[in-house]
């Protein structure tokens, strides 16, 4: 491990500042993904801005319903908090699914966020990889990618973003709170991961230099039916192969309100927008669930070893959906 500064910062502008001063700074919270990849020589930074002191650890009700989730609040605090439990289920299951309880203990509601792609590659200092190192190819697209990309993926990287949390968070319309040197912002969670495109080695539209200071789950999600399932290759303490989170809301015998995402498909959480629209208006049945999320899947581009990807993501959506909203007759 190479040599770094190392900073701890007891209020926002602190660490802000603290980052701007040290060039190739890296923000500090549970450091389960961090330190790992300082470990493998994929992150070196030049200074650690350790943020667990900051005042960010807690839930708490805003006046207009909403809930806001500090930055630094535990995985494992997280799902286990009565709020989120009874109003926002999807979120709860999709915390619990994402790790053992140790590392729930440990990981916080920013850094799991910021996580990075387990590719293998990625991972690998001798191997191409332009996440890691632009320019030098994707080693995975001819390669190892069984659990890689089937939506969204461009020639440059064909990654998945290893995130349950964030998957839950798209489908329920969750905003991330941000702040840096131009002041705060909000962006919804759905566009806060970036597609891989041309620059794979950008994950986040965050700006340099920016701190996660929380999320705010919305009043308009909290209390509807949502549930979050994913399939992974053993039972417990591993990532997904394909994931699914929705929001589902049923008034007068159709849907009056549709939030779905996909998760382990591509380089981001894959809001689901054809499924949404065309569900929306439509009567809770079978056929109508296959036909939305069919339609949403028409787009994947399978690699060569990895299309069972689709079929799985399919029988998640309509068993989630199916469970959330009953089938009326078709």
């Amino acid at each position: 491990m190479k040599p770094f500064a190392y900073v701890r910062a007891t209020g926002v502008e602190e660490a802000t500042a603290a980052f701007a001063a040290h060039p190739g700074a890296r923000y500090l919270g549970g450091g389960t993904n961090l330190v790992d990849l300082m470990k493998l020589g994929v992150e070196t930074p030049g200074a650690l801005v350790d943020i667990t002191r900051l005042p960010l650890d807690a839930v708490e009700e805003l006046p207009d319903g909403s809930l806001r989730v500090g930055a630094t609040v535990r995985n494992s605090d997280l799902a286990a908090h009565p709020a989120v439990r009874d109003r926002y289920p999807a979120l709860s299951q999709a915390v619990l699914a994402g790790a053992s309880a140790q590392l729930r203990n440990a990981a916080t509601t920013g850094g799991n966020l910021l996580q990075r792609t387990r590719c293998p590659y990625f991972q690998d200092v001798t191997k191409p990889c332009n996440k890691r190192e632009p320019g030098t190819g994707c080693g995975a697209l001819e390669g190892l990618h069984r659990d890689h990309a089937v939506l969204g993926h461009s020639g440059r990287c064909v990654a998945t973003h290893p995130s349950d949390m964030a998957v839950a968070l798209a489908a329920l319309d969750a905003r991330v709170e941000l702040h840096g040197p131009e002041g705060s912002r909000r962006i919804p969670a759905a566009d806060f991961h970036r597609l891989p495109g041309e620059h794979p080695e950008r994950d986040t539209e965050i700006h340099p230099g920016e701190l996660i200071t929380g999320v705010v789950l919305p009043a308009a999600t909290a209390g509807l039916p949502s549930a979050y399932r994913k399939a992974r290759d053993r039972a417990s303490y591993a990532f997904a192969l394909a994931s699914f989170a929705a929001v589902l809301h049923v008034a007068d015998g159709v849907v009056e309100r549709a939030g779905l995402a996909f998760g382990a498909l591509a380089h981001k959480p894959w809001r689901a927008r054809r499924a949404e629209d065309a569900l929306r208006g439509a009567a809770p049945t079978l056929a109508a669930f296959e036909h939305a999320v069919e339609l949403e899947l028409a787009a994947a581009e399978p690699l060569r070893d990895n299309a069972y990807k689709v079929p799985l993501a399919r029988r998640l959506a309509l068993d989630v959906l199916a469970r959330l909203a009953p089938p009326a007759a078709d």
